[in-house]
């Protein structure tokens, strides 16, 4: 029976007199806010929440170890980052042996992720410091845990595919056949080339100073990386690079080096420091890909080794000619067996493994190089024992060649390269990231995708290890008990990822400063700022170093100070 109502027969719930009325109190509350709630106030209620999730999740990380109660939303400590203080950093290590910061990652909006490449990436990330000697070196040897990593812009300038992303088997099989290019007779080998450019430079220095400045201190770090980037290039790559790319390298690198630091766009976007990065390295890899295809061609041809590139590009085709053999039934005597069998590499491929040496050293050996010069101003009694020793070890005569047995019989002159490197080590952080949930401790477990940095200042500034850490003292590695701290010698690392190239590195530097002692005097005029810590990649003294050189002529370097370059004899 349909019932009639207002004289008409349509439904009650069509009829706006009859409209139904809430059901419930709670109904008419959430009428009201829905109602009631503009755009502004949805992304503000949505904002509130990410805000409390983002304290929530860094409280949940962070456990029982030591950091900030709570954290500057999404971004943590975004700004200090933009211009690092040292003092920082010591502060931070000091807080424990575990701390932690929640940082800015990658560039995203608030409330909402930006997706590239089908990744979500998000605003920030939580970091782990291991300050201590043995949570460092735990870090270091738990590759089930961790892989290495770095800033995200790395993989676009290195390239992904390069071997120093590689993990586990893959990167030992790979490190295997790069170890015969750092052997006793391998280093011999680029001596030469060494010594060469070290000619070369110091002149340079010498003339710099004194006929083009008149003796006026110059800033001299900018020459100082060029020095060792050509050292570096020719160790790598011999002549096969010319002069004029050499410079062009070193003059562009600085330009990769400031991409990697902490805060950057993590997109290659135009005109920003990234860009100009990307620039900079295919240029190095196309000049490196360059020297690898005259490389094949001189050494198919019989051509001596004078370069690492020569050595690993010799050990490839004697590898091919060992399985070419082996495949048609020819007997081969074991002598000829190559030590690792390696596949043939294409140009590209070995102009990325080169490239990551240069990323490894270029910085590192800057920064070693700067401190001994300086520091070496100011104790003048140390220049004089470094170079006794080499001009001792030479007869008298200061002209004679490197030569291995030379450089493994400079005990205080290697002692002064190993006290530069703890004093000033230029690796002072080895980010790692955590690839599953790793127990650090007992109490406390970072999480996957945390990123977990061990520190090595403190290790190497252990006054238990070293007393008196923060004096540089090189005859503690002679007369004293340092060379028993091993544990804390974490200047190359440990574990799987140590440095491949740490003899290579010291006895490069024991080289340079040993022949600077016996052709160069400088003198330094300190300034406030000539002890104190500038962090760019690694650490540098905080002003420009000036250095004069020549006859009876001054050399400045980077502290303003202004070392008196000579030419002795």
């Amino acid at each position: 029976m349909v019932q009639v109502m207002d004289g008409t027969f349509a439904s009650p719930s069509a009829t706006a007199k009859y409209a139904a009325v809430p059901s419930s109190t709670e109904d008419g509350i959430l009428s009201l806010a829905y109602n009631g709630m503009n755009g502004w106030s949805a992304v503000l209620t949505l904002f509130l929440m990410l805000v409390a999730y983002d304290q929530f999740k860094y409280i949940w990380n962070k456990g029982n170890i030591a950091g900030p109660s709570l954290k500057m939303p999404f971004i943590g400590p975004f700004l200090e980052s933009v211009n690092p203080k040292f003092e920082k950093y010591t502060a931070k290590w000091a807080s424990g042996d575990l701390s932690c910061v929640s940082v800015f990652h990658k560039y995203g909006f608030i409330g909402c992720c930006i997706f590239v490449d089908r990744k979500a990436y998000a605003a920030s990330r939580f970091v782990v410091i291991a300050a201590s000697r043995d949570m460092a070196r735990k870090v270091l040897n738990s590759p089930m845990y961790v892989k290495p990593c770095v800033v995200d812009v790395a993989q676009k300038l290195l390239r992904p595919t390069n071997w120093v992303f590689l993990d586990g088997k893959a990167h030992v099989d790979y490190r295997k056949g790069l170890n015969g290019l750092f052997t006793r007779q391998a280093l011999q080998t680029y001596l030469p080339g060494q010594e060469e450019v070290y000619e070369k430079y110091f002149a340079r220095f010498v003339d710099i100073s004194q006929r083009k400045h008149n003796g006026t201190p110059i800033p001299y770090m900018p020459l100082f990386r060029e020095l060792m980037c050509a050292v570096s290039c020719r160790t790598f790559v011999g002549h096969y690079m010319s002069e004029t790319a050499v410079k062009k390298i070193a003059d562009d690198y600085y330009k990769i080096t400031a991409a990697l630091e902490l805060v950057n766009f993590p997109f290659i976007v135009p005109f920003t420091k990234t860009w100009y990065a990307k620039k900079a390295a295919d240029m190095v890899l196309d000049e490196f890909s360059k020297c690898a295809a005259k490389s094949k061609v001189r050494m198919a041809a019989g051509g001596d080794i004078t370069c690492i590139m020569d050595g690993w590009i010799k050990a490839m085709q004697d590898s091919e000619k060992y399985r070419q053999k082996t495949a048609q039934g020819i007997e081969v005597d074991p002598s000829e067996k190559p030590s690792h069998l390696l596949r043939e590499f294409s140009d590209f491929e070995i102009s990325q493994t080169v490239f990551t040496f240069l990323f490894a050293s270029q910085d590192a050996t800057s920064s070693a190089t700067t401190w001994l010069f300086q520091l070496m101003a100011k104790r003048p009694e140390i220049l004089d024992k470094v170079r006794a020793e080499n001009v001792a070890l030479r007869n008298g005569d200061r002209d004679a060649k490197f030569s291995m047995d030379i450089l493994e019989q400079m005990t205080y002159t290697r002692a002064v390269v190993k006290e530069i490197l703890r004093y000033r080590p230029p690796v002072t952080m080895i980010p790692y990231i955590v690839k599953k949930s790793f127990p650090v401790t007992d109490t406390y477990t970072a999480p996957k995708g945390s990123m977990i940095i061990p520190t090595t200042y403190p290790a190497l500034h252990d006054p238990e290890a070293y007393p008196e850490p923060e004096t540089f003292d090189p005859d503690r590695w002679i007369t004293g008990d340092a060379e028993k701290a091993s544990k804390n010698w974490l200047v190359f690392g440990t574990g799987p990822h140590y440095c491949i190239g740490q003899t290579y590195a010291q006895l490069n530097l024991a080289a340079m400063i040993g022949k600077a002692s016996m052709h160069l005097n400088w003198e330094h005029h300190a300034t406030p700022l000539s002890e104190e810590i500038k962090i760019f990649a690694t650490i540098f003294p905080m002003v420009s170093m000036n250095m004069l050189g020549g006859r009876g002529k001054q050399l400045v370097e980077r502290g303003r100070l202004i070392p008196r370059v000579v030419f002795l004899g």
